[in-house]
């Protein structure tokens, strides 16, 4: 396999010439930043740990920078774009600056929320710089959507890898950390400058590092059954669990019933509780029907 030429990642001057030519501006709406510095790519490149085996799947590739930069080692990259100029342009891009690896380049031009299969071979691993407004979901479906990611680093906005990486007993530990954790061992990777990106964003930008759990969680309850106690935990932080969850239980006393029963206290708030604890609370709750047992 030939090697890519030195100047085949984008720089500041190459990300303004292809918007100017395509008659891009990025826009808030779709959280657009585009990442100029062939350095930052490189080194989340090495970060995300990708290897030469590696089928890369990445989420809003823009004008391209990361995506370069990931062909470079993957074996296979394909990128989920749905802006339309962008999705039509970055294949010529490709095959322009990266003529030796374009075969193994792919382009699937959809929103990533609704993607549900992949072209080629599974992905191995997840790569991107997500818009800032809608990481999180985009991260959660796409962890659930292809359970053959191993490894995931995305870059998102330094508050939201805050919450991603956060563990129980934390300030900012809520319904992204509990979900993240459900798939993965969560961690932050690094922190990343506003400099690197045209238009420079308002906000810090940061790293975290997914590594898919080996084993999924012990339990009888479904993911639908423990997400679901989670977003009722966290709808009232403030409020015991016992208060918290008598919505999703049909009681207080109901919720009670179904903490104690987990080993949980009921006075307990959701910031406290691991994810394999939600689990056991999911399990307890009164007329938990045993035929949706079974992780969909």
């Amino acid at each position: 396999m030939s090697s890519p030429t030195p100047d085949a990642l984008l720089g500041p001057a190459d990300v303004r010439e292809l918007a100017a030519a395509l008659g891009v501006r990025p826009t808030k709406q779709r959280g657009q930043n585009f990442v100029i510095d062939a350095n930052t790519v490189r080194r989340i490149v090495r970060t995300a740990d990708v290897r030469p085996d590696d089928v890369v799947v990445e989420v809003g590739p823009g004008l391209g920078s990361l995506t370069l930069a990931l062909l470079e080692v993957a074996d296979r990259v394909t990128a989920v774009e749905i802006d339309d100029v962008l999705a039509g342009a970055l294949p010529a891009t490709i095959a322009a600056r990266m003529p030796e690896r374009a075969e193994r380049f792919a382009l699937v031009h959809t929103d990533a929320m609704q993607v549900t299969d992949l072209p080629g071979p599974a992905p191995t691993a997840l790569v991107a710089n997500l818009p800032y407004n809608v990481a999180v979901p985009v991260l959660l479906h796409m962890l659930e959507t292809f359970p053959t990611i191993e490894r995931t680093l995305v870059m998102v906005q330094a508050e939201v890898a805050d919450r991603l990486a956060a563990g129980p007993g934390s300030k900012v530990y809520g319904v992204p950390s509990v979900k993240a954790n459900w798939y993965a061992e969560v961690k932050r990777a690094g922190a990343i400058g506003r400099t690197v990106f045209w238009p420079a964003p308002n906000v810090d930008s940061g790293l975290v590092s997914l590594v898919r759990r080996t084993e999924p969680l012990k339990t009888t309850a479904s993911r639908r059954e423990v997400f679901a106690v989670v977003d009722a935990a966290f709808a009232q932080r403030r409020k015991t669990l016992r208060a918290a969850l008598a919505g999703w239980a049909g009681s207080a006393a109901a919720a009670e019933a179904a903490l104690v029963a987990a080993g949980v206290s009921p006075q307990a708030r959701g910031e406290a509780i691991t994810v394999e604890e939600f689990a056991r609370i999911a399990e307890h709750r009164v007329g938990h029907d045993t035929e949706e047992q079974t992780r969909p």
